[in-house]
Formats: structure tokens, C-alpha cells, sequence
């Protein structure tokens, strides 16, 4: 018997973190290849509006996690923890599966994009109540003073799942070849989710139930009406709004650190996909040791201690880090960007003409400055580099005055320092494990096991969900408004300042304490 007791928390952790790892792969199939899916589904002649329609279904799942955090957590409360891991593990499968057979827009125009967001907001549904489902699952099966350590574990499978998608895509790339790739070997990572299902099925169906379901079951005290208790409780309403704030955080945070960063380097340095999915998924490899190092950390100085760290490291890192990558990728660029700064001159409007300056200089990945000019004509645009000013747009002249002033138009291979960039992506990937780390482990201790799946999945999935999920949206546009490469790092940069200020007032780590002995009671 004490054996068994040794085993089963292993056996838990194991088959909670691999079907996680399995459903986060799914749904980060769909943002790995966001650059690629905007011409493939949202064709344009403006390479920026393609990405920013890509971006918005990617922002779409995100949209109704919290519906899938209500029901599958309602279901998890009422009818068990297993019953609801089962659920999301199909739906995510099945949806995921289905976009690997979906004919492109050339094939059937606007359907294509109308089924992809369908089945991006299954996705989304399906996510809602997975990570909660694990997270319980493992804290459930562990002692109480050591969740921050177990569900760490859990918290791995959102980046083991991200670099599983780098790896597959890259190996399906590299042995297809661009045109293959492009042309349908894109779906064969897709369909590889038909597998993965599979196995998580196998492994779930021998799943039992976690301890404190299953005493609450017996005692009769499972929870009628457990999404409206999540809301009427009393306290409970308390730690709903403070995980929505340090969610939050954490999603703004995370996001930046692992997907915008993998489409900073596409799309606003423009280094080719094989290249940022092999120092992306490299970081993520060396980042992993640090999610169970900082949930044991998180165990023995307090959650409150790590979360805050977690927030305010990011803060001070974040935009130096996105700015000293791009030197490190292409320091031609950055150099004659500080020698010569672009300004572009325009009227009190953008038209067509001044959009179509922009994305030209979008396209070589050169950041610029507006100057408005209100006597100038609605067609009207003028360019300033150093001491050259450029009356009209005209793209070869354009591109000549540039190269004048040492602007580079494509990347030099053999000047990007390879070090640098894979020191400062991992160090963005370790600033993840740090606000990510004890996350689990603070949901599960603040909310009661009665009305813990619906609590949790709510307030994770609208803080971690909308404010993470639309992060590369919001960067990317803010970019476009801008012309500065690195004005997106703003968004994440700003969100993790006043999370930190709020959870440094309202989270008491007494009230934490207080919280986490509910189910101490409900185990004697």
C-alpha cells in the first residue's frame, strides 16, 4: 500500500502533463505557423493585413476559453476531474485534426477562413478546461506543501508543447522542402494530432479519480450549482479578481516571451522560419529546468514572493531584450538605423500611397519615425534619411538611398551573433518559468475543491487567455501604427507593471495560508 501511495502522484503528473503537453502542441500549431497561415487563408497584396487576420483567429480561441473553462469545469466539478479530461482531450484532437484537412482559400474562397474559425474556437473550448483539469488533477494527488513543485510540472507542458510544434514543423519542412511545405506538407502536423489523440485517450481512460474528488463524493459534498457558487460564494468572489490580476500578467508576460518572440524574428527582422524555430525551441529547451526549480522555490518562500518576481523582472528585461535581439540578428540594420533614422513625412491622413510606403519599409524590417505635415497633398508622402529627403515614393529610389546610408535589404547570415540571440531568447523563455512556475499551484490553493475546476478555469482562461492571447495581435498592430519594430513590447511591458503594483496591495500571503487548509480539512 505505501508503495502504491509513492507511485501514484508520479503516475498522475505523467498522464495529466502528457495529454497537456499533446492539447498544447494542438493549439500552438495554429501560432507557430501564423506568418505562413496569412497569405495560405487570408491572401492579400499586404503581407502585414494577412499576418494581422492570422493573428486575430489565433486571438479568436482565446476568446471562448473561459466558456470552455465554465462548462468543462462545471462538468469536472460535478461529475469528476477524469470525465472532463477525456472531453477536452477529444475535442481538441478532433478540431485540431480537421484543420490539417481544410482546403485553402484559393480552393474555396471564403469558407476557408469561416471554417477555420470554427474550428480555432473549438480549440479554444477544449483548452478551457484542460489546463485546469491537470493542474487539480496533480495538485489533488500530491501534499499540500509540495504543489508548487508538482504542478510546475504542469506547467512545462504549455512550452514542451510549443517546442514540439517547432520540431515538427521543422523536421516536416526540412524533409519536404519549401515547395512540398508549402504547397500541403503544412497539414502533415495537423494530422499527426490523430495519434497523439490516441495515446492521450489510452492514458486517460486508466486515469482514477484524485483523493479530495473522491472524498467529497462520498461525504456527499460535492457542490449543486458549481459555476453559480463560483460566483455567490462568500470570499470566493475575492480570489476570482485576484487571479483574473495575476493572470493577467502572467499571460501578457508568457506570450511575449515564447510566440511573440518567435514572430518578432519572422516577421519584424525577417530571419527565415528554420533558423528562429531552432533558437526559439533551443531556449525553450534550455528554459524547462526552471518551471520545477522556481514551483520548489514557490513552495518554500510563498507564492507571493515568486509571483512578484515573476512580474517584475519582465518589466525591467522585456524591451531591452527585443531591442539587443535585433542587433544581435541583423546589426547592419540596427547601426544604420541609429546613424541614419527614417522619418517618413506624411499628410494628416494615410492613403493608399503612404501605406504603400510603409509596408515597403515594413518589408526590409526598417523601424520609422512619422512626421505629419498637413500642407501636403492626400497622395502626397516624403521620406527622410540623414541628410536625404525623398519628395515622392518610388520604391527603386527609395531602396537605393537606403543602401547609401548602409541599410541592409536582407539579413547577413554571417553576421548574426548566435550566442546573443540564444542568451537573450532564453532568458526571455526563463522570465516564463518564473511567472509561470507556481501559477498552477496559486489557483489551486486560493479556490475550494467543491467549485475548484469552474473557479479556476474562468478566471485563468479570461486573464491568461484574453490578455496573453491577443498579445501578439496587439504588438504586431501596435508596430503597424507606429513603424517602430519593438513598440509591441510596450503592451506586455505596461500590463506586468500594474499587475505588480496590484497583487503587491491585495494578495496577502495569510489569506493564501488560510485558503490552502480547505482541503486539509476535507482529507482528515
Amino acid at each position: 500500500m505505501v508503495e502504491q501511495h509513492k507511485i501514484a502522484p508520479k503516475k498522475a503528473i505523467f498522464a495529466a502533463s502528457l495529454g497537456a503537453i499533446f492539447e498544447w502542441y494542438d493549439f500552438f500549431l495554429y501560432g507557430t505557423l501564423a506568418v505562413f497561415f496569412g497569405q495560405l487563408f487570408f491572401p492579400s497584396s499586404d503581407p502585414l493585413s494577412s499576418l494581422l487576420n492570422s493573428l486575430a483567429v489565433f486571438g479568436a480561441g482565446f476568446v471562448v476559453r473561459p466558456l470552455g473553462g465554465a462548462f468543462f469545469g462545471y462538468i469536472g466539478d460535478k461529475f469528476g476531474r477524469k470525465v472532463a479530461f477525456l472531453a477536452t482531450i477529444i475535442t481538441m484532437g478532433l478540431s485540431t485534426a480537421m484543420v490539417g484537412m481544410l482546403p485553402s482559400y484559393e480552393a474555396i474562397g471564403i469558407a476557408a477562413p469561416i471554417i477555420l474559425v470554427m474550428l480555432r474556437l473549438l480549440q479554444g473550448l477544449a483548452l478551457g478546461g484542460e489546463y485546469g483539469g491537470a493542474a487539480i488533477y496533480v495538485a489533488e494527488h500530491v501534499a499540500i506543501n509540495r504543489r508548487g513543485f508538482y504542478t510546475s510540472w504542469i506547467q512545462t507542458t504549455a512550452t514542451l508543447g510549443f517546442f514540439a510544434s517547432l520540431a515538427i514543423i521543422s523536421s516536416t519542412y526540412l524533409l519536404l522542402g519549401a515547395e512540398d511545405f508549402k504547397s500541403w506538407g503544412w497539414r502533415i502536423p495537423f494530422l499527426v494530432s490523430i495519434i497523439l489523440l490516441l495515446i492521450s485517450v489510452y492514458i486517460r481512460l486508466k486515469l482514477q479519480e484524485s483523493p479530495i474528488f473522491s472524498k467529497l463524493k462520498n461525504k456527499d459534498q460535492l457542490s449543486k450549482k458549481p459555476l453559480r457558487e463560483s460566483f455567490t460564494r462568500a470570499g470566493n468572489r475575492y480570489y476570482l479578481l485576484l487571479a483574473l490580476i495575476v493572470t493577467a500578467g502572467q499571460g501578457a508576460i508568457c506570450y511575449a516571451g515564447q510566440l511573440y518572440a518567435l514572430i518578432f524574428l519572422q516577421n519584424s527582422i525577417k530571419l527565415d522560419m528554420l533558423t528562429s524555430y531552432l533558437l526559439v525551441g533551443i531556449a525553450q529547451l534550455i528554459a524547462i529546468p526552471f518551471f520545477p526549480l522556481f514551483g520548489w522555490l514557490s513552495d518554500r518562500v510563498g507564492r507571493k514572493a515568486v509571483l512578484l518576481a515573476g512580474l517584475i523582472v519582465p518589466v525591467f528585461l522585456l524591451m531591452p531584450a527585443f531591442q539587443q535581439l535585433s542587433k544581435s540578428i541583423n546589426p547592419a540594420l540596427s547601426m544604420a538605423e541609429e546613424k541614419a533614422p527614417v522619418v517618413l513625412i506624411v499628410p494628416a491622413e494615410c492613403s493608399a500611397k503612404c501605406q504603400e510606403a510603409r509596408k515597403f519599409l515594413a518589408g526590409f524590417g526598417i523601424s520609422y519615425q512619422f512626421q505629419t505635415d498637413i500642407s501636403l497633398d492626400a497622395g502626397h508622402i516624403k521620406m527622410q534619411v540623414g541628410q536625404s529627403q525623398l519628395d515622392s515614393f518610388d520604391p527603386n529610389m527609395w531602396k537605393n538611398v537606403l543602401q547609401q546610408y548602409q541599410y541592409p535589404m536582407q539579413i547577413d547570415y554571417t553576421q548574426i551573433n548566435y550566442a546573443s540571440a540564444l542568451l537573450i531568447l532564453s532568458a526571455l523563455m526563463i522570465c516564463v518559468a518564473l511567472i509561470y512556475a507556481p501559477i498552477g499551484a496559486f489557483l489551486v490553493d486560493i479556490f475550494p475543491a467543491q467549485i475548484r475546476y469552474s473557479s479556476l478555469s474562468v478566471t485563468y482562461h479570461i486573464g491568461s487567455g484574453w490578455f496573453g492571447g491577443f498579445m501578439p495581435l496587439v504588438a504586431t498592430a501596435l508596430v503597424s501604427r507606429t513603424g517602430d519594430i519593438h513598440a509591441g513590447i510596450w503592451y506586455p511591458t505596461i500590463v506586468g507593471a500594474v499587475v505588480f503594483v496590484l497583487t503587491f496591495i491585495f494578495l496577502s500571503s495569510k489569506k493564501l495560508a488560510e485558503a490552502k487548509s480547505h482541503d486539509a480539512k476535507i482529507l482528515e
